[in-house]
C-alpha cells in the first residue's frame, strides 16, 4: 500500500476532537471525455451565479469565500461523512490520528437540523462535564444552532486551551433545555487500556483505533499473559468512534490465525476492491467476548464482525452504530482538503454494516432496564442523506475493579460469559 495513503474509518461524523479520520490519497483529475459534456452546461449556469453575486450582492463577498461555500455546499448535500476541510481543518487531521487533539472531546453529527452528540469520548472534558450519547446541542456560547452546518458548530466549539464553552443541551427526562460550562483542553486519548478481573480474566478496552492501537494492544496481551495465566479476554470496544482501517485490520489479525478480514469495494466494483487477510502467527487463542453498543462505529465493527462472522469471539451488548463507508481524504492545491465517501466496507461473510450495524449474539442493555433518563441513541440509520445498506497503565485496587465490575452490566455479564465459556460454545 502506498506509503502516502492511510484509510480510516470515521467511526462517526464529525469530532470536536477529531475533525475528520484521514484516509490518504492524492487528488484525481476529472475526465474531460464526451460523458461530462453536461457538467460544463452547468459549470456555466454556477459561473454566471458567481457573476450575479460579486455584481449585487450587497456588499462586497471575496472570491475565496464564494468557492469555499460551493465546495462546502456540494459535498454536504451527498452524505453525512463527506466534507471541506479548509486549511486549518486539513492541517489539524495529520496529527489527530497519533491521540492527541485540541477541543472538547465529543463526537456529532446532524440530527432534525440540530448538532447531536454521538458519544463522548471518555476521560476527556466533555464526558467529565456529564455530556451524553443522544444529547441535542440546541445553543453554543448562547448562540441558536438549529440549521447550522457541521463544521460551523466545529468551528464555535474549537479554541484555545483553558476557554470554556457553554453547551445548552436537550436531552430526553430534560423539561427545559440545561447549560454545560466545559473547559476547552488539549485531549490526549490513551488507545489501549487494561487490566485484570477476578484475577483470571483479562479486560482490555479499546478506545480509539490510533497509529500505535496495535501496538499497544500487543504490549497489553503480553502483559496480562505473562504476569497471569489468563482463562479468558474481554474485549471492550464500546463507545469507540473508529479510526484507521489499517489498524482495525491488524487488531483483528491478533485473534484471527487465517481467512479474510474486511474487503472495502467502490463504485467501480471490481477496479475498487481491497482485501484484507489475518496470517498465521501465535497470538492470543483462547475465550474471547466483545463488548460493543450503539456507540462503537466503522473500525470497531469491522472488529466486531470479522470476530462474529468466524465465530471466533461471543458479541456481547447492544446494536452498533452502522458505519459502513469509507471516506478518503484528498488534498488539495491551496492546503485544503475534501473527505469524500468512496467505498463501502464488508465483513468476511459479505455483510454490509452500512445504515443496518452488528447485531450482538447476546444482546445485553447496559442496565437491565433502560432508564427514561438515559438519551435515545443516534445511528446511522438515523442521519439524514444517509448511504443505504446493501443486503500500560497502573492497575486499580480490586476492591475497585469489582465495584466497576458490580456497576457496569455489560462488563459483568461478559464476564459471566467468559467464566461459562465451554458451556455456551458447547451450544
Amino acid at each position: 500500500m502506498n506509503k502516502k495513503m492511510k484509510l480510516l474509518l470515521c467511526g462517526t461524523l464529525v469530532s470536536i476532537f477529531i475533525l475528520g479520520f484521514l484516509m490518504g490519497a492524492h487528488g484525481k483529475r476529472i475526465s474531460t471525455g464526451g460523458d461530462n459534456k453536461e457538467i460544463y452546461e452547468y459549470l456555466k449556469t454556477f459561473s454566471d451565479v458567481i457573476d450575479l453575486v460579486k455584481k449585487n450582492y450587497v456588499d462586497e463577498v471575496k472570491d475565496k469565500e464564494i468557492v469555499y461555500a460551493a465546495i462546502k455546499g456540494v459535498l454536504e448535500s451527498l452524505d453525512p461523512h463527506s466534507s471541506f476541510l479548509p486549511p486549518d481543518m486539513y492541517k489539524d487531521i495529520q496529527t489527530e490520528t497519533k491521540g492527541e487533539f485540541g477541543g472538547i472531546g465529543i463526537e456529532i453529527t446532524i440530527k432534525d437540523s440540530f448538532p447531536t452528540v454521538i458519544t463522548p469520548i471518555e476521560d476527556t472534558p466533555a464526558f467529565k462535564a456529564g455530556i451524553k450519547s443522544g444529547d441535542l446541542i440546541m445553543r453554543i456560547d448562547g448562540k441558536p444552532t438549529k440549521n447550522m452546518s457541521l463544521m460551523s458548530v466545529v468551528k464555535l466549539i474549537r479554541g484555545a486551551k483553558g476557554k470554556p464553552v457553554i453547551l445548552t443541551i436537550m436531552r430526553d427526562g430534560f423539561t427545559i433545555p440545561k447549560d454545560f460550562t466545559i473547559v476547552r483542553d488539549i485531549i490526549k486519548v490513551k488507545s489501549v487500556k487494561y487490566r485484570m478481573m477476578d484475577d483470571q480474566y483479562g479486560y482490555i478496552r479499546i478506545v480509539q483505533f490510533q497509529e500505535n492501537t496495535s501496538k499497544d494492544l500487543n504490549n497489553a496481551l503480553d502483559e496480562l499473559q505473562k504476569k497471569n495465566n489468563i482463562k479468558g479476554i474481554l474485549l471492550d470496544l464500546r463507545n469507540n468512534p473508529g479510526g484507521l482501517l489499517e489498524q482495525a485490520v491488524e487488531v483483528s489479525d491478533k485473534f484471527l490465525s487465517e481467512g479474510m478480514i474486511v474487503y472495502i469495494e467502490g463504485r467501480n466494483k471490481e477496479d475498487s476492491k481491497m482485501k484484507f487477510y489475518a496470517h498465521k502467527k501465535d497470538d492470543y487463542i483462547g475465550p474471547l467476548v466483545v463488548l460493543v453498543n450503539e456507540g462503537s462505529a466503522s473500525a470497531s465493527e469491522i472488529v466486531a464482525g470479522a470476530l462474529q462472522d468466524y465465530k471466533r469471539a461471543i458479541i456481547v451488548g447492544t446494536k452498533t452504530f452502522g458505519k459502513g463507508s469509507v471516506q478518503t481524504i484528498f488534498p488539495l492545491g491551496d492546503g485544503s482538503g475534501v473527505r469524500l465517501t468512496t467505498a463501502k466496507y464488508f465483513t468476511p461473510k459479505g455483510r454490509s454494516i452500512q445504515a443496518e450495524g452488528i447485531v450482538p449474539d447476546i444482546v445485553v442493555e447496559s442496565n437491565i432496564v433502560r432508564s427514561k433518563e438515559r438519551p435515545l441513541p443516534v445511528l446511522e440509520k438515523d442521519l439524514e442523506k444517509h448511504i443505504n445498506a446493501e443486503k500500560e497503565i497502573q492497575k486499580p485496587k480490586t476492591d475497585d475493579v469489582k465495584r466497576l465490575e458490580s456497576e457496569d452490566f455489560q462488563i459483568s455479564m461478559g464476564l459471566q460469559i467468559l467464566k461459562s465459556w465451554n458451556a455456551l460454545r458447547g451450544k
